[in-house]
Parts: C-alpha cells; structure tokens; sequence
C-alpha cells in the first residue's frame, strides 16, 4: 500500500531543496566575500587617517592594471612565419607493405 501524500506537498518539498541550497550557498561564500570587505574597510580606514595611503593605493592598482594589459597583449601577439607542411606519401616506398598488400 503506498502512503498517502498530501496535496502541495511537493511544492514545500521544493521548497525546502531550494532553501538549503542557498544556505549552502551562503556557508561557502561567506568567507570569500567577507573577506574582501574587511580587506576594502581596513584601506579606506587607512586612508582615513593617513591620506597619502590613498594615493599610494591608487598608484599600485594602476601600475597592476598596466601590468596585467601588457601581459595579456604580449601573450596574444604572435610572429607572421610561413610553416612548409609536407603532403604526406599514401603508398609506401619499396619493401614496405601496404595495408591492400596485406590481404
């Protein structure tokens, strides 16, 4: 005999799966995105009080952002060379078996 299931009750079911995947989601992004604010909170309270860290702060992100485009354009180039490929021999030379011979 099978249970009997109430009506809606899989509708709660879904529910309940897509409220664990977002606490889920919020357990394995927390620490990540948490970090990133602290790590943001700690330069603007520096720079709060010492306003020169701003500059230097700006200073660095534009030398990193130069750095990355440079790289990024160096990688992508590449030199203009012609590659002679040789067409490839379908018959074998002599004393070579080929796979008709082999039959």
């Amino acid at each position: 005999m099978t249970s009997p299931r109430r009506p809606g009750s899989a509708r709660w079911q879904a529910i309940g799966v897509g409220a664990a995947a977002v606490g889920a989601c919020a357990v394995c992004c927390a620490a990540p995105i948490l970090t990133v604010l602290g790590g943001l909170s700690v330069l603007s309270a520096v720079g709060a009080v010492w306003v020169p860290a701003l500059i230097v702060v700006a200073i660095f992100a534009a030398l990193a952002l130069l750095a990355v485009v440079r790289r990024r354009r160096a990688s992508a180039s590449c030199a203009a060379t012609t590659v002679d490929l040789q067409m490839p021999t379908v018959g074998g030379s002599e004393g070579e078996r080929t796979i008709s011979e082999s039959r």
